[in-house]
């Protein structure tokens, strides 16, 4: 593997997801192929196309989070809020320890509290403004995470959101990157998202995307000859990055992973003729690790499942990697796209994979295109050993990120 400089710890993990609650949970769902995804429940969707979604299953917000942030906030923060607390106790953190100016907070969002938002319309339409709560003002913007985690914590540093739809949890790692860099200690970053209402299911349908497939075990198939778009899903992963010193100077463990390389595109408009941003950011994200294509032990797949951007994703591997030329896999067939929180999820599921040097396999894809030329891990997890991984995300309208992450057994 080529020299890399030093770059921030993935020291914590803290996971809310259809696949489980905690890492533990999830990690032992992903190796074992089992699906989060189901008919939905938090509404009846029987008078929808789409009826099937990943939720984060047992998932009390009243036993999980204090009771008046319940009342204050959306489903969305809830799922983040218990998802950090898990981060910051498997980093073993106590931010009363920190001084509060070093500690920052960005995470990525999609679409803010849309559930909370809806019920707040539906008292406005249905009475009048008298029934709209003084906290719909703040539970559906997207900052709200941001800023209940930090309030939470105590975290006065730098804090942001990043809105990029699915590329967003990317996004955010790499800014996270950027303050650790200009003097940060520590970042609490990743994402979640909670969706799965009226108004944010009939959102997502309008992009003509979702899978209408009714079978859960064939609805959501990237790469696959009969794929027919992807299934929406709710939650994510929060994640704790520090700088290495940071960490060596509490005396902690190596952490999970290293963030070696990060960069980010936007897609051309339609109709220009000119080839979509991915091949170009994976490119400058393996540059800015200092990394060739032949070092890439993994890449964990965008994998939207609809036709034409799997195949320009295979394209843009093919590309960069030559004809199965590297391992490639998708949890997230798992729980379906969880948009602000899904790559905050599949970094954390990256991380677990440096950490327990095996690659998870793609659930789901039965009959992979020929023509893509893509060596998908497919039918049960590949123990080959993994120094880095490759994490790759699409937000619609063309948003684009890589990520690059490192074993710590291989920082430099």
């Amino acid at each position: 593997m080529a020299s890399t400089p030093a770059g921030p710890v993935i020291t914590g993990l803290g996971i809310t997801a259809p696949t489980g609650i905690g890492v533990e949970e999830h990690w032992a769902a992903v190796l074992a192929g089992k699906s989060g995804i189901g008919r939905i429940s938090r509404f009846d969707p029987s008078g929808y196309p789409v009826r099937l979604a990943g939720e984060v299953p047992g998932f009390d917000s009243k036993e999980r989070v204090p009771s008046r942030l319940v009342q204050q906030t959306d489903h969305w923060t809830h799922l983040a809020l218990y998802a950090a607390e898990q981060a910051l106790a498997d980093a073993g953190v106590d931010p009363r320890e920190l001084p509060e100016y070093d500690m920052a907070v960005v995470t990525s969002a999609s679409s803010g509290g849309t559930e909370f938002g809806q019920h707040e319309m539906e008292n406005l339409y249905s009475h009048d403004s008298t029934w709209v709560g003084a906290y719909q003002s703040i539970a559906w913007f997207y900052a709200a995470t941001t800023g209940q985690v930090s309030i939470r914590h105590g975290m006065r540093g730098p804090c942001g959101v990043i809105c990029c739809e699915q590329a967003g949890g990317l996004d955010a790692i790499g800014q996270a990157r950027r303050l650790l860099r200009r003097g940060a200690a520590l970042v609490v970053s990743g994402g979640t998202d909670a969706s799965l209402c009226p108004y944010g299911l009939t959102a997502q349908l309008s992009n003509g995307k979702l899978s209408t497939v009714t079978d859960p075990e064939r609805a959501y198939v990237p790469f696959d000859a009969e794929a027919a778009g992807h299934l929406p899903g709710e939650g994510g992963a929060i994640l704790i990055l520090e700088n290495p010193q940071a960490l060596a100077g509490r005396g902690r463990g190596p952490g999970y992973a290293q963030v070696l390389g990060y960069a980010a595109g936007f897609d051309p408009a339609p109709g220009t003729g000119r080839e979509p941003a991915l091949r170009r950011t994976v490119e400058h994200a393996l540059a800015d690790a200092g990394l060739a294509p032949s070092d890439v032990d993994v890449v964990f797949a965008d994998a939207s499942a609809v036709p034409g951007e799997d195949a320009a994703e295979a394209q843009a591997l093919r590309a960069v990697f030559g004809p199965c030329g590297v391992p490639v896999t998708a949890p997230k067939t798992l729980t379906g796209r969880l948009y602000g929180g899904g790559a905050a999820l599949d970094v954390a599921t990256a991380a677990l994979a440096l950490h327990h040097q095996v690659v998870p396999h793609t659930a789901g894809t039965a009959a992979p295109v020929p023509s893509y030329e893509l060596d998908l891990v497919l039918d049960a997890p590949r123990h080959i050993p993994v120094g880095t991984a490759l994490v790759l995300a699409r937000g619609h309208g063309g948003f684009t990120a890589a990520l690059v992450l490192g074993s710590v057994r291989d920082a430099g």
